[in-house]
């Protein structure tokens, strides 16, 4: 695996389709997808069980995701026969958690809330990938001022210096979008009420004509700290 970092500027120049059947073959029962079933999950679950019906997709269910994340869910499962692999945050965590700062902690600093994601999305993120070679995200380049520099090959070194692979990092939304409706794929019901980005549902809100897609997560913060802690980037 050594030998990935140094072929980063061939796998860049892959199509998406192309460096998920790299990582398939590469990494086969090792890598996995992690969805939060936004559009861009969507279009790379699509790819993937096209590529392959045994393809790993995991989700981390914070307990406060929409009705409209679940519905979906169950949608991708009947269309694709996927089995979601599902982890949840720890019960006593979050149960002291609420006990000491309320339900609604988020709202009131900016340290409480990334508490919030530490206990319902990093410490099952890190469940998720322990035995993993490989992971795959749906991060684009254009999606938020964090995100610029996003390679579609990188060393996570935040999780053990395994791979990440980011295969729509040079994707528009417009290409995203041109996808699912060319090939159905189902989605998320609040894109069509104005939610460009999906999260948990009290950190969501809809945005307005000329808005950042980004700027519904944790509206109440500045856009440079609107990250939860799952796509770090240590001085990359």
């Amino acid at each position: 695996m050594e030998s990935i970092p140094a072929r980063s500027a061939e796998l860049e120049s892959k199509s998406a389709q192309e460096l998920l059947a790299w990582a398939l073959t590469e990494f086969r029962s090792r890598v996995a997808l992690a969805a939060s079933f936004g559009a861009e999950d969507v279009v790379l679950i699509d790819m993937l069980m096209k590529l392959s019906p045994t393809a790993r997709v995991f989700t981390l269910d914070t307990g406060r995701l929409s009705p409209e994340t679940y519905t979906l869910m169950e949608a991708i499962r009947e269309r694709y026969g996927l089995a979601i692999e599902v982890y949840f945050p720890q019960a006593e965590a979050v149960e002291a958690m609420v006990r000491e700062h309320g339900v609604n902690l988020f709202y009131k600093s900016i340290e409480h809330r990334k508490r919030c994601c530490g206990i319902r999305k990093i410490e099952p993120l890190g469940r998720a990938l322990q035995g993993l070679e490989a992971w795959l995200t749906g991060l684009r380049r254009e999606q938020a001022v964090t995100r610029t520099g996003v390679q579609k090959v990188e060393v996570d070194v935040e999780h053990g210096g395994i791979i990440k692979l980011n295969p729509l990092a040079d994707w528009t939304g417009d290409q995203v979008w041109a996808y699912i409706r060319a090939q159905d794929v189902p989605y998320n019901g609040l894109h069509d009420r104005g939610y460009p980005s999906i999260g948990c549902a009290p950190c969501t809100r809809a945005v307005g004509r000329g808005e950042d897609p980004r700027a519904g997560r944790w509206w109440w913060e500045s856009p440079d700290t609107k990250e939860c802690g799952l796509h770090v980037r240590s001085g990359r």
